[in-house]
């Protein structure tokens, strides 16, 4: 008897022990601090291929897209990704630069970042910003829309 009991609280133990959920941490998001603001001439380069992305995305081209992305991100770019961005940048309102400069990113390589905000925003810092990180020769490595709750 002692055998059947020790044996089953053996299996009940596993069993419960299998049964624990794994949990998932959500880390809050840190700000984006930039340093050192970009040139005029630069920040003109990277808005003009943004204004053309953010064009590519309104008409839903992809192959447009694609061109105007960075080699780095080309191959995760799905048609799942592109309408989620394209829902995360309302299209309806003016966009304008916020804030430029330079963030450093894993392995401590450091890339131009650009920040809009809508015109019709007042508030300061502003309510919604896109962050919106190149490489240096204006390909779009990461677009991140933030809105505040």
């Amino acid at each position: 008897m002692k055998k059947i009991l020790f044996i089953g609280t053996f299996l009940a133990f596993h069993w419960v022990v299998s049964q624990q959920k794994s949990s998932i941490k959500i880390v809050e998001g840190k700000k984006i601090e930039l340093t050192s603001e970009l040139s005029k001439d630069k920040v003109d380069l990277y808005n003009q291929d943004f204004m053309k992305f953010v064009a590519a995305l309104k008409d839903s081209d992809k192959e447009k897209i694609k061109t105007l992305v960075s080699d780095k991100i080309k191959y995760y770019m799905s048609d799942d990704m592109i309408s989620k961005l394209s829902g995360g940048i309302s299209f309806d309102r003016k966009m304008e630069i916020y804030k430029s400069g330079y963030q450093k990113l894993y392995e401590n390589e450091t890339y131009p970042i650009i920040q809009y905000k809508y015109a019709d925003d007042q508030q300061n810092p502003p309510r919604d910003i896109i962050n919106v990180i190149f490489e240096n020769d204006g390909k779009i490595l990461g677009v991140k829309p933030e809105y505040a709750e």
